[in-house]
């Protein structure tokens, strides 16, 4: 079962210095904890987490797991 809308709760945009529906981060409020997380991008599209990977995520990228993708390789 997906949340209504108006169940989220906004936490954060991610860019923000456009109109163009910036990816945004919800909680969904009353949803089964495994969907609490709520990432929505600027196709329509949603993905839902648990708390827990949200943790997961947000650890991985300050430990730099992304930050390959973000730099240009030297070669």
């Amino acid at each position: 079962m997906t949340s209504r809308p108006d169940d989220l709760r906004h936490i954060a945009t991610f860019c923000g210095q456009c109109n163009c529906g910036c990816p945004e981060l919800y909680v969904a409020e009353g949803a089964p904890p495994e969907r609490a997380i709520v990432i929505t991008d600027d196709f329509g599209q949603r993905i839902e987490m648990s708390l827990e990977q949200l943790e997961v995520l947000v650890a991985d990228v300050k430990a730099g797991v992304l930050d390959k993708v973000l730099t240009p390789s030297a070669g």
